[in-house]
């Protein structure tokens, strides 16, 4: 079992940055994949970064190079650095996370957070 917690959202303006927390427990927590996905509202979810318990990354299309994935596990903390937001950026972001790399990947991992709102204005 693993609890999920995101902190960071906001309103920021168009071209401002944004980092995300996550905060897990749980006594796998740190040990088990940790992953972002956002959703707005009418939309899918989209798939945005992954990071596993060793430190290997995986971005969703079009997501590298303005989003960045870490975690430090002495915090049971994972992270998403969002860089050059734009109004599109705007959505609900979830924290996720689970065995397999896939299912995150998927956008159907077994343990999400309730989510965080970022506000992206013109």
């Amino acid at each position: 079992q693993v609890e999920l917690e995101e902190s960071g959202g906001g309103l920021v303006q168009a071209g401002g940055s944004l980092t995300l927390s996550c905060t897990a427990s749980g006594p796998t927590s740190r040990t088990v994949n940790l992953g972002w996905f956002r959703q707005a509202p009418g939309r899918e979810r989209e798939f945005i970064a992954l990071i596993t318990p060793t430190g290997d990354t995986r971005y969703g299309a079009f997501m590298k190079g303005r989003f960045t994935i870490s975690r430090d596990d002495a915090k049971n903390t994972a992270y998403l650095q969002m860089n050059s937001l734009k109004p599109g950026d705007t959505s609900v972001y979830y924290c996720v996370a689970d065995w397999s790399l896939g299912t995150i990947e998927n956008n159907v991992a077994s343990w999400r957070g309730k989510g965080t709102l970022v506000t992206v204005s013109t």
